[in-house]
């Protein structure tokens, strides 16, 4: 399994960075994703379907992210905690980088804790818990 989830997220790294070029397909995109999910961070719990309305968020995500000047969004590490034989916690340190007018780029290193479950096929993120984003790029001027 630990080479799946590796591998799934060498596609979510992909996926991302095509959707920051404005290239990306909302369907293949939604397709690391479970049917439903829940996500944590110090702005509460959420759950949802992956369903159009997921993947019209996603779009307008990518559309902000590319509107804030995120250049790329580049996968550091991987580490995978195992759960039981269906399931594992995948730690994924991220490095994003952006552009700011008249000064230089800046980069933020963060870790965002994915849940992720392989039923059969592909293993597929039905969670994550994240930081908080908004506060992180206030504290570096972006947004």
């Amino acid at each position: 399994m630990e080479a799946q989830v590796r591998k799934l997220f060498e596609r979510y790294e992909q996926l991302f960075q095509k959707s920051l070029a404005g290239d990306a397909d909302m369907d293949e995109v939604a397709s690391v994703y479970a049917s439903a999910f829940i996500a944590a961070s110090p702005a509460g719990v959420m759950v949802g379907k992956n369903d159009d309305q997921l993947k019209q968020a996603m779009e307008q995500g990518y559309a902000h992210y590319r509107a804030i000047g995120t250049k790329a969004m580049r996968k550091r590490d991987v580490r995978i905690s195992p759960i039981d034989e269906h399931h594992c916690v995948a730690h994924v340190a991220w490095t994003a980088t952006y552009a700011r007018q008249g000064r230089p780029d800046v980069t933020i290193d963060f870790d965002v804790h994915y849940l992720v479950q392989k039923l059969g096929g592909e293993p597929k993120i039905f969670g994550w818990v994240s930081g908080d984003e908004q506060e992180v790029l206030r504290e570096h001027g972006i947004g």
